[in-house]
């Protein structure tokens, strides 16, 4: 079947619209699912066994009684929006990539596998970008949730434990251990912004995940800013001030989570967080939600 219209303008794809992809196996064990947490950038699918998707529509029975258990991806693939004119383009994007990877290690981002591929469409062939990523299981860490939160964290601990799992020093050990990991990651976060002058997307609602096991995961990897301590503020390709907005949701983790105040004396937080810049920032940000309605 001839493809009508390009799968990097479509709103939303489905399980079709990927297996007519021209480098994807049609015949393959898997099938693919749109996940709740969509991006401007890229499409993002749920990789699921469609033995599990089958157990899902028609049920299992356990102890004679009958349940529908949801099917879980065993990976999520990501289908980036973005036209790639040249190869050398394509590689830079991946590069970035590769660079928050090596700030932030295993421990603190989702393993991805990027991959360049020729996409047939119907406006003839062209390179596209896209990958397959750990999916990571866990609690939305939303950085403005965090306004008006004393302290988010035990309320995380009761979405991440079952009842049997609670307790009060079960709860204290875990928000420890939480906080250590949490200034772990803040940690890496500032070293990379002060090494190589980049910072990925924390202000994204869905971009960041808290695990059981008490680390921040980053699951959005398509939007890394450059860090420019100069008064223009830097939208991209999409008209976000995200340089800006990263640093302000990195300042209310550190403040929210680790429950300390943030020193602004820190070169980041007294240039991008003073109040005339903020005001600025949000007057980009509304801009930017008042084209998207």
């Amino acid at each position: 079947m001839k493809m009508t219209e390009d799968i990097r303008d479509k709103p939303t794809i489905r399980h079709d619209d990927v297996i007519g992809l021209n480098f994807i196996n049609a015949s393959s064990p898997y099938f693919f699912r749109r996940h709740f947490r969509q991006g401007l950038r890229s499409h993002v699918m749920e990789i699921l066994k469609r033995a599990d998707v089958e157990v899902e529509n028609n049920g299992t029975t356990v102890g004679g009684v009958r349940w529908f258990p949801r099917a879980r991806p065993t990976h999520m693939l990501r289908i980036f929006r973005t036209r790639l004119e040249t190869l050398a383009g394509a590689l830079a994007e991946i590069e970035r990539v590769k660079v928050v990877a090596d700030y932030l290690g295993p421990e603190f981002i989702a393993a991805s596998s990027e991959f360049l591929v020729d996409y047939h469409g119907p406006e003839g062939t062209g390179i596209m970008l896209c990958g397959v990523q750990a999916y990571v299981e866990g609690e939305i860490l939303d950085p403005w949730n965090l306004l008006d939160a004393v302290d988010l964290l035990p309320t995380l601990y009761v979405g991440l434990h079952g009842e049997g799992e609670r307790s009060d020093a079960h709860q204290a050990r875990w928000i420890n251990q939480a906080r250590r990991k949490s200034a772990v990651f803040i940690n890496k976060i500032k070293q990379m912004i002060a090494e190589v002058q980049h910072v990925p997307d924390l202000a994204g609602v869905g971009n960041l995940v808290v695990r059981k096991t008490g680390e921040i995961k980053l699951v959005d990897i398509n939007n890394i800013s450059p860090v420019a301590f100069t008064p223009h503020i830097m939208l991209d390709d999409k008209g976000y001030p995200v340089c800006d907005k990263s640093i302000e949701a990195l300042s209310l983790i550190e403040s929210k989570i680790l429950g300390r105040p943030i020193d602004h004396r820190e070169p980041i937080y007294r240039f991008f967080l003073d109040s005339d810049r903020k005001r600025q920032a949000a007057l980009k940000e509304e801009s930017f939600y008042r084209r998207r309605m």
